[in-house]
C-alpha cells in the first residue's frame, strides 16, 4: 500500500454527557473527504481511544467504514497495553473493512525492541492488513529501534512508519537505512524535514479542521517540488503547531478548531479538560491568521 498525501487522526465528537456523537462524527468524515484529504485514521491519539470501551472502538471502525463508502483509504489504530487487545482490534478492523492499520508500541510496558517486534507481527499474522508503524516515544517511553525495524522488514505488510520522536537522527537513519519502508511525518513542526528526506505522506491532528493548509504544504513540498513556498507555508503555520504543542492541551485545541469549522466535538473525556476562554480566542486568532497568510501565499505564487 502507498501512503501518499494527508492523514487525519479523526477526533471523536463528544456531546455534553460525554457520549460519541455518532452525526458530528460522520460529518467530520464528510469535510475532511470534501476537502481532499488522502486517508481517514480511527483510533488515533486524537481519537481518545485511550478512554474509550472495547465496543465504542468496534462501533467507530463500522461507523467510518459506513460512512467512507471507500472513497478514501481506513486505517484503524489497535493501540493497547495487551497483545491480546491489540489483536482484537486488529481481526475487528479487517473485518469492519479497514484498508490498513496504525500498530503503535504498547504504552507503559516498557518493551524491548525485540517484544515491540513480536508484538508486531503477532498482530501481522492475526490480520494480515497493510500496517503503518507509529514510533511516538514521548507517549510509549521507548523508541522502534533498528532490532525491532529489522525483524519487521521480513514481512511485505510493514510498509510505513510514522515517525514521531522529534529526533532528526532518527529521520535521518530511517530515510537512508530503511528505505524500503515509506516514511510518515509524524512531528508537525519538522514536516518540511520530513518531505526534504522524502517523505511521502504526513498523519497530521490538525488537519481535523485545518486541512487545506496541511494539503497546502504537502503539495508544495512533495508534489510540487517547491520549497521556497514550502517555507513560507511552514512558517504561516508554526504559530499554530506552537499553540497545539503548549499547555499538554493537544486533543482539547484539535476538538475546538472542528468546532470552529462550525462541528461542535465536545468536550475531551476525563480526565482531561476543556479549553478556557482565553485559550478559545487565542487558538481563533492563530487559525484565522494562518488562513489569510497561507491564501496570500497561495495567490501570490499562482500570480
Amino acid at each position: 500500500m502507498q501512503f501518499e498525501g494527508i492523514y487525519t487522526p479523526l477526533v471523536t465528537p463528544h456531546n455534553s454527557h460525554f457520549g460519541i456523537d455518532r452525526d458530528k462524527f460522520a460529518d467530520t468524515i464528510e469535510l475532511l473527504i470534501g476537502a481532499g484529504v488522502s486517508g481517514l485514521i480511527v483510533a488515533g491519539t486524537t481519537g481518545e481511544y485511550y478512554a474509550q470501551t472495547v465496543d465504542e472502538r468496534l462501533e467507530l471502525m463500522k461507523l467510518a467504514n459506513t460512512v467512507i463508502k471507500r472513497r478514501v483509504p481506513l486505517i484503524v489504530g489497535t493501540g493497547a497495553i495487551r497483545t491480546e487487545d491489540s489483536i482484537l482490534f486488529a481481526k475487528a478492523a479487517k473485518q469492519a473493512g479497514a484498508d490498513a492499520l496504525l500498530v503503535a508500541t504498547p504504552p507503559y510496558a516498557h518493551p524491548t525492541g525485540r517484544e515491540i517486534a513480536l508484538h508486531a507481527l503477532a498482530i501481522d499474522r492475526a490480520a494480515n492488513l497493510p500496517v503503518m508503524l507509529y514510533n511516538y516515544p514521548g507517549r510509549m517511553c521507548v523508541n522502534m529501534d533498528e532490532e525491532t525495524l529489522d525483524r519487521l522488514g521480513r514481512s511485505p505488510n510493514f510498509c510505513a512508519i510514522k515517525e514521531s520522536s522529534g529526533d532528526p537522527n532518527r529521520l535521518h537513519m530511517l530515510a537512508r537505512d530503511y528505505p524500503h519502508i515509506q516514511l510518515s511525518c509524524g512531528m508537525d513542526d519538522q514536516a518540511l524535514e520530513f518531505f526534504a528526506w522524502g517523505a511521502r505522506s504526513w498523519v497530521c491532528a490538525g488537519s481535523n479542521f485545518a486541512p487545506e493548509a496541511h494539503i497546502a504544504l504537502y503539495k508544495a513540498c512533495a508534489v510540487e517540488g517547491d520549497f521556497n513556498k514550502g517555507r513560507k507555508i511552514m512558517s504561516a503555520m508554526l504559530p499554530l503547531m506552537r499553540v497545539l504543542e503548549q499547555g499538554g492541551k493537544f486533543v482539547q485545541c484539535i476538538k475546538q478548531g472542528l468546532t470552529l469549522r462550525g462541528i461542535d466535538a465536545g468536550p475531551p473525556r476525563l480526565p482531561l479538560q476543556p479549553l478556557n476562554k482565553d485559550e478559545k480566542r487565542e487558538l481563533a486568532e492563530v487559525i484565522r491568521t494562518m488562513n489569510l497568510t497561507i491564501d496570500r501565499i497561495e495567490q501570490e505564487t499562482a500570480a
